[in-house]
């Protein structure tokens, strides 16, 4: 379903620099404010309108296991893990591996969709698509690799690298986790994984893309002007 009366708007919340558990269990919190007022809706003649966020943060160095993931694509001991420094969770989101490091911005979107539509192939899409966009402003041609979530640069031919992950959750149609986008991040860190459980294929920055350091801020505000465009959303 659609509400009637559906709420657009969205409030951006900025974590800047933040442990995956933090914002994990931050999202939690947002999750189970959304459901409840779902919940208590039901009862409502005049329901109340959901809240809708969009949270913007950096993490300090770890690497997430999806739930359809596979624990052989993390090619590090617990040991291993502790002496680079880099921390290691299994996750409730889509998707296989990847890595959550500074320079990378990584957006989570909370979103109530039954304000929008109630269609999670379009949902994906729709973030891929803000992404891509976002890129181009930045003068980096991106597309979608066929068969594989992500954002993606030379997606037609041999030399694929992906620059932008996915994975989300989906429950009640409230929205969970969502994007990692490589900004200047330390793409070394990759090595110690097989990204997103896909052995043949880069992955990239757009500082290695562009071969400069690019503007942090600049990016997150172009990202967040093009996910308000793609999902007629209205920032609050």
């Amino acid at each position: 379903m659609i509400y009637p009366n559906p709420n657009r708007g969205v409030k951006i919340i900025q974590k800047n620099l933040i442990t995956y558990a933090d914002a994990w269990s931050f999202q939690e919190k947002l999750f189970e404010e959304i459901v409840q007022i779902k919940l208590e809706n039901r009862n409502k003649e005049k329901p109340l309108a959901t809240p809708n966020y969009l949270i913007f943060c950096e993490h300090t160095p770890v690497y997430t296991l999806g739930k359809s993931g596979s624990l052989d694509n993390l090619l590090l001991s617990s040991d291993e893990l502790e002496m680079h420094g880099i921390e290691f969770y299994k996750t409730n989101r889509g998707g296989d591996i990847t890595l959550h490091a500074p320079g990378q911005l990584i957006m989570y979107p909370l979103l109530d969709l039954e304000n929008f539509f109630t269609d999670i192939h379009l949902y994906l899409r729709n973030l891929e698509e803000a992404v891509i966009l976002t890129l181009n402003e930045f003068g980096i041609s991106a597309g979608r690799f066929p068969g594989y979530t992500g954002v993606w640069i030379d997606s037609d031919n041999e030399r694929a690298r992906k620059i932008c992950a996915m994975g989300v959750r989906c429950s009640r149609w409230v929205s969970m986790h969502g994007i990692a986008l490589n900004i200047n991040n330390d793409l070394s860190l990759f090595d110690h994984i097989v990204p997103c459980g896909i052995k043949d294929k880069d992955v990239t920055s757009m500082q290695r893309e562009l071969g400069k350091s690019i503007d942090f801020e600049a990016v997150t505000r172009t990202l967040a002007k093009h996910f308000a465009s793609v999902f007629h959303a209205e920032f609050v």
